[in-house]
């Protein structure tokens, strides 16, 4: 099961194979890998660009280390909430981020996502890989509308990075994140 789209070079591809229970999704970004992975664990940049833009995002906690855990909240204008959790398991600087994901209103639907930041010579590509617990999961999360939140976040993603608030001299700038 793909996703279908046109392909280019920046576009989120999500491919669901039939007999596996994973989705991977890949992501070339126009920044250096330290950028896009700093994207990736800085609470304050997060929060920024994680999901759909409709959504405004809260984060309980983000400690993006070895060991560390997350818990967010997405919010409807309607106040409606919805929570997601987990568990770092391995956070390298510049080359990956293992960690377990799972949405509160299915509790028991907890998977294991890798993410690896590939340099392309100043630019960046993320291959993240999600093993959920059996393709019927993994068909209910493709279904949820997911694929859409992560396109719309990588988008968003890529505006951050074009504006520069991503990084220590945005913030003294006084850009802000």
């Amino acid at each position: 099961m793909t996703t279908p789209r046109a392909h280019h070079r920046n576009e989120t591809q999500i491919v669901a194979d039939p007999a596996l229970p994973t989705i991977v999704i890949v992501r070339e970004f126009d920044a250096a890998p330290e950028r896009v992975f700093r994207a990736y664990t800085d609470p304050d940049l997060v929060v920024q660009w994680l999901g759909p833009r409709r959504l405004t995002m809260r984060i309980d906690r983000y400690d993006a280390r070895t060991g560390g855990s997350y818990r967010y909240v997405h919010s409807e204008e309607d106040g409606t909430e919805y929570g997601f959790r987990g568990v770092f398991h391995e956070v390298r600087p510049g080359e990956r981020i293992v960690q377990t994901f799972a949405f509160d209103g299915f509790p028991d639907g907890v998977s294991l996502e890798t993410a690896r930041f590939e340099d392309l010579g100043g630019r960046t590509r993320v291959t993240t890989t999600s093993l959920l617990e059996s393709v019927k999961a993994r068909d209910s999360m493709v279904r949820s509308g997911m694929a859409g939140g992560v396109r719309e976040g990588h988008e968003r993603l890529d505006e951050l990075l074009r504006s520069g608030r991503d990084s220590d001299t945005g913030r003294r700038a006084g850009l802000g994140v």
